[in-house]
């Protein structure tokens, strides 16, 4: 049975390419912002893993994973950040929360499965 991963970005071609990069080892679902993200986990989902930008209108990336992190259902949720932000790693050492990777678009999909696959590893070994 194949893990699922819940990919948060605005941009349709990210998440096609992601979609296509992943999907034969995951099951992939996308959402285009928080707002639409944080409902489908309300609905009773729980991917293993969310990979998020964090510039998107309406609901951005760090509000969403702030929501993420605070709920007491989803904290454990490991989070990579996949964004263009020009200071993403001042940004994330800022953010009051903690994110288990980030990564700087444009991305090496073989670094991304890496990132993936050791994020995964931690949780499972940390939930054994």
């Amino acid at each position: 049975m194949k893990r699922t991963l819940l990919i948060v970005d605005d941009d349709l071609s990210i998440l096609k390419l992601l979609n296509f990069i992943l999907s034969k080892e995951y099951d992939i679902v996308v959402k285009n912002n928080g707002i639409e993200a944080f409902s489908w986990l309300e609905d009773g989902n729980m991917p293993e893993l969310i990979i998020s930008d964090l510039q998107m209108p309406y609901f951005d990336g760090q509000s969403f994973i702030k929501n993420v992190k605070i709920s007491g259902f989803y904290r454990d949720i490991p989070v990579i950040l996949l964004s263009a932000a020009h200071d993403l790693d001042t940004q994330v050492s800022a953010m009051p929360f903690k994110v288990d990777a980030h990564i700087h678009k444009p991305f090496n999909p073989t670094a991304l499965k890496t990132a993936i696959n050791q994020v995964l590893q931690v949780y499972e070994s940390s939930n054994i």
